[in-house]
């Protein structure tokens, strides 16, 4: 069931008052909300993740026509879950209003009405929720457009290249990292019976898909025919900002409760799944203005409607509209300079004042509401909340106007003022001593293409490389490192990691060698002390993360491989290869400073490591790897990097990521730093031996 019944649940064992004082109303619905607990015989859609299973074992049976009859039912279904969540949603609010509630019976008289009315809807279109769970792997897939890959190659096996095209370009506005797939379009555009036409994306979102069609209109002087598309990408927008909110009110999760001893007061309860769906609704903003397969929102993507049809409405002389959208823009961003000009020239004009859109302040009004609100119930779930920049005031619109001036009705342009560059310019070295005897530098950042690179050779030896493998062969574990998910990048690979606490760990219990495990822990350090030494730091590089970590290659899943085996990334940002900018932003890693790899391993096919540039599509330099082989870089938008598909074998690594700030060290290498000091200390008490522990360290 919905979020709205494990609410119902807490009510019950929260409440211990006696039946006989509860309101008549309230127990019939009660009554109503467990009845409606019961599973129906049958659903009456088909849950997509069975057909997307079904489809995924089609395609590598060979069966492209089951491909995609079957993939093109799990995209139905997975269509049809969503609009009948909003549909039902929206329906039952309607239905069942809040009005002026006075007290607390009639508070909860309309959330269980609600409830039962939800169920009830949801149940007649695809069946009790609670009889099918959806995986978050599965979710996740959907959401990234995979069925799309399959779907494309199966279009292109049954020779229907029309259709492979317009599902490799859905697939491509959400992948824009996929260095395969730009290549597939490429053959696409050159190939016989498509189109530019056939490159559609097939689930644009209408509110974008019309703001872009009024830039294009923009662009081009058509002033009268953009107007008119920002206005629809305006009624579209606020369209999606309800569905937004409406899938919000699913269930939610609650990182560090314990639901079967849930001990909370009922007020508690509900302040934290009210204030975690309230913090879905309040990035709605966000989600809206993000485009496909991007992190970061499109920079003031709401007020920009507002600024466009400004302008545009002057160039048609309908300046009333003007000086109301103008209005509308400082509401976002009060005392803009451009803007207040303006709207002290369009009330010049006409001689009165006006107000700004209604819809627009109403907007803004729940938003502050809605802020209010969140800092509130953060601070009662004991988490900090910091409000999001929703609508960033550099982000302008593309041309050089931005103001009329003058009082002939003559246009004087105004240069816009400049985006600022987020890059922090900073003085970079390197070449500096690699301290261990027998390291050879094979390329400097110049021979890579790049900045801040480097690639070592014989940073340890065939036996050290032998030993490694083997101890990772006795302690990896799929999806260690990754929240146990076996496959984070691609599903035709198995993922195992380790730690170097856990290496320690397994040989405390005698499970693998004390001096394998001590070697992982010291070829670390030898290459945190390269690449510290190499790049000339002023100041001590931390260990931020350690990953002893193997990719192997899954038996029957390497044909017709498209993806890759690491997608196109920068460790410490999020990369827009559409605006060439890597925003330094949660959930990126911000606070790595450099990267490393050291290869223990050559004897497999692929999963050679790859630099490109922003774009993520043109390669600078591709690393093969081998035994004792280093590359080390600097971990922000200017090294894009990714590992190609491994398709046969098993490549395996160590994966270090470090941090100039002290205040990001990673905490299991302080522990394990603890147990090798216990080690040298219980070595020195027990053999005499006579060692400086922190030599040793």
């Amino acid at each position: 069931m919905e979020g709205t019944s494990r609410l119902t649940a807490a009510i019950i064992a929260h409440d211990s008052t006696p039946c006989s004082t509860m309101d008549a109303n309230f127990l019939v619905v009660f009554t109503a909300v467990l009845l409606a607990s019961v599973p129906p015989s049958s659903a009456t859609l088909e849950p997509y993740d069975l057909l997307y299973d079904d489809a995924v074992r089609a395609f590598y049976s060979g069966d492209y026509g089951g491909v995609v009859r079957t993939m093109e039912r799990a995209l139905s279904s997975y269509d049809g879950v969503r609009r009948s969540r909003v549909r039902c949603r929206l329906r039952c609010q309607d239905q069942h209003p809040f009005g002026d509630v006075v007290s607390d019976l009639a508070f909860f008289d309309v959330v269980l009405r609600r409830a039962v009315c939800m169920d009830d809807c949801i149940e007649q279109d695809i069946g009790v929720q609670s009889v099918h769970k959806v995986s978050e792997d599965v979710v996740q897939d959907f959401r990234r457009r995979i069925p799309y890959n399959y779907l494309q190659m199966a279009y292109l096996k049954l020779k229907q290249p029309d259709k492979a095209a317009a599902a490799a370009h859905t697939y491509f506005q959400a992948n824009p990292e996929h260095v395969e797939m730009s290549q597939n379009l490429e053959q696409y555009k050159d190939g016989q019976g498509v189109t530019d036409e056939h490159f559609v994306d097939r689930e644009a979102r209408p509110h974008q898909r019309s703001f872009n069609a009024a830039i294009s209109l923009y662009e081009q002087a058509d002033y009268v025919g953009a107007s008119l598309l920002f206005e629809q990408a305006l009624v579209e927008y606020f369209k999606a900002d309800v569905e937004c909110r409406a899938l919000c009110q699913g269930p939610q999760r609650f990182e560090g409760h314990d639901h079967i001893h849930y001990r909370y007061s009922l007020y508690e309860i509900i302040s934290d799944h009210f204030t975690q769906v309230l913090h879905c609704e309040h990035e709605c903003v966000r989600d809206l203005a993000t485009r496909p397969g991007r992190l970061s929102p499109m920079e003031n993507y709401l007020p920009l409607h507002y600024d466009y049809l400004q302008f545009s409405y002057f160039q048609v002389e309908r300046v009333e509209e003007a000086l109301q959208c103008a209005l509308t823009y400082l509401l976002f961003h009060e005392g803009d300079e451009f803007m207040t000009e303006n709207v002290d020239f369009y009330t010049e004009m006409l001689g009165h004042d006006s107000a700004p859109r209604e819809e627009a302040a109403r907007y803004l009004r729940r938003h502050k509401h809605e802020l209010e609100l969140l800092l509130i119930g953060s601070q009662i779930m004991g988490v900090d909340f910091t409000e999001g920049n929703y609508w960033s005031s550099t982000g302008g619109r593309d041309d050089s106007t931005r103001s009329p001036s003058g009082t002939n009705g003559g246009m004087e342009y105004v240069p816009s003022a400049e985006k600022k560059n987020t890059s922090a310019s900073q003085h970079l070295k390197e070449g500096g001593p690699l301290l261990y005897d027998g390291v050879q530098l094979v390329y400097n950042s110049a021979d890579m293409n790049g900045s801040q690179r480097v690639l070592l050779d014989q940073v340890i030896t065939e036996d050290e490389c032998a030993e490694l493998r083997q101890l990772a062969q006795a302690v990896t574990m799929a999806g260690d490192g990754y929240n146990g998910r076996t496959s984070p990048h691609t599903p035709n690979e198995k993922f195992e990691g380790a730690t170097v606490l856990k290496a320690l760990q397994y040989s405390y219990e005698g499970r693998v060698p004390m001096k394998s495990a001590r070697l992982f822990y010291d070829v670390s350090e030898q290459v945190r002390s390269i690449v510290e030494s190499y790049f000339q730091l002023n100041s001590t590089l931390h260990f931020s993360y350690t990953h002893l970590v193997c990719r192997t290659a899954i038996t029957g899943q390497q044909d017709h491989r498209s993806d890759l085996s690491h997608p196109i990334h920068a460790d410490n940002c999020l990369l827009d290869t559409e605006a060439n900018e890597c925003w330094k932003e949660p959930p990126a890693y911000t606070q790595r400073d450099y990267s490393a790899l050291l290869y223990l391993n050559g004897n497999f096919e692929g999963g050679e490591f790859i630099f490109t540039q922003m774009d993520a599509k043109t390669v600078t330099a591709t690393v093969k790897p081998k035994c004792g082989r280093v590359v080390a870089f600097s971990s922000g938008g200017e090294n894009p990097h990714g590992v190609k598909a491994v398709t046969n074998g098993r490549r395996c690594a160590v994966a270090l990521w470090f941090t100039l700030d002290p205040l990001f060290r990673e905490m299991e290498r302080l522990q394990a730093d603890e147990v090798i000091q216990t080690w040298v200390t219980q070595s020195v008490l027990t053999h005499g031996l006579d060692i400086n522990p922190k030599d040793e360290l």
